[in-house]
């Protein structure tokens, strides 16, 4: 999504809040999955057939690590290693995770802006069935198989929006919030944690408009069905419109979901459908104008 808004928007147009949740400490090196995530995708390098890391992406220190008999079941590619050195010894020297961001952003030839929701650690924890889990060991190590129960965000509530997130929703030039198709639970909550955020949404100026992590009844990518089923939740774009009730002003949902539009609308909520499904960069870029004419319509 963050890629289809940046073919449409300038780059002083566009600025992409991104969750640090998932950060942790691995290897000894500060690991920021999400920004990272979107770095790549914004400067054209992401690893399509993996869905995370960088294309042309090596293992050879991976093998090598494992063996050593060193950790390796989270696997991090040579390119991708280079990254994670870069920005632990930069955290080290004592610059803030937005100031890395902002240099890491530079030296990937991406212009638009991409800022942590926080330069302050707040980490995901995930509440299951067989006890409480660090994020990373949910999902990659247990591949999200214990059934989830709730995830808590600890160190939200001592830590504060990096100065880039809250200049974005107090810029006189704002027009919209965009809420990407993100996993609502896992990507979004974190976000929304962070004190004063969730207020400051809800008492927006602008429109605030989402795009359904859910089509056809499947996730579009991600553990988040299995995650609404295990909480008794419709997995349906009528479902995360409940969700997000009195967050946002309106939903994208997919050409599949049509038949929803009526009863998302009754819950007083604008509908756009759309082709959500961005396998290609034209596609992303049509989503991206979907949802920014949505926004227009709202305004």
């Amino acid at each position: 999504m963050a890629a289809g808004l940046a073919q449409v928007l300038p780059p002083e147009g566009l600025t992409v809040a991104v969750n640090t949740g998932d950060d942790f400490e691995h290897l000894g090196l500060s690991i920021c999955p999400d920004l990272d995530s979107v770095m790549y995708t914004l400067a054209g390098r992401h690893n399509h057939e993996l869905g995370w890391g960088q294309q042309g992406e090596t293992w050879r220190c991976m093998q090598a690590l494992e063996a050593l008999g060193g950790e390796s079941w989270f696997r991090l590619g040579d390119l991708d290693l280079a990254t994670h050195l870069h920005r632990s010894a930069r955290l080290r020297q004592g610059a803030l995770l937005s100031q890395v961001t902002a240099e890491l952003c530079a030296s990937f030839g991406v212009l638009h802006r991409v800022v942590p929701m926080s330069d302050r650690p707040v980490r995901t924890r995930i509440v299951t069935d067989e006890g409480e889990l660090p994020f990373q060991d949910y999902f990659v190590r247990r591949r999200c198989a214990p059934r989830f129960i709730r995830a808590r965000f600890e160190g939200a509530d001592q830590s504060a929006p990096s100065p880039g997130f809250l200049a974005a929703l107090q810029d006189p030039a704002l027009r919209a919030i965009v809420v990407c198709p993100s996993n609502p639970l896992l990507s979004i909550a974190p976000l929304l944690c962070l004190p004063g955020i969730d207020a400051a949404v809800r008492a927006r100026r602008v429109p605030a408009v989402a795009v359904s992590p859910i089509v056809g009844g499947a996730a579009v990518k991600g553990p988040l069905a299995k995650m609404l089923q295990e909480l008794g939740e419709e997995v349906s774009p009528l479902g995360i419109a409940r969700r997000y009730a009195g967050l946002i002003d309106g939903l994208v949902i997919d050409d599949a979901d049509a038949a929803l539009a009526p009863a998302i609308e009754a819950l007083g909520l604008a509908v756009q459908v759309a082709p959500s499904m961005m396998t290609t960069p034209q596609r992303q870029r049509a989503l991206a104008e979907a949802v920014l004419g949505l926004a227009r319509r709202l305004s």
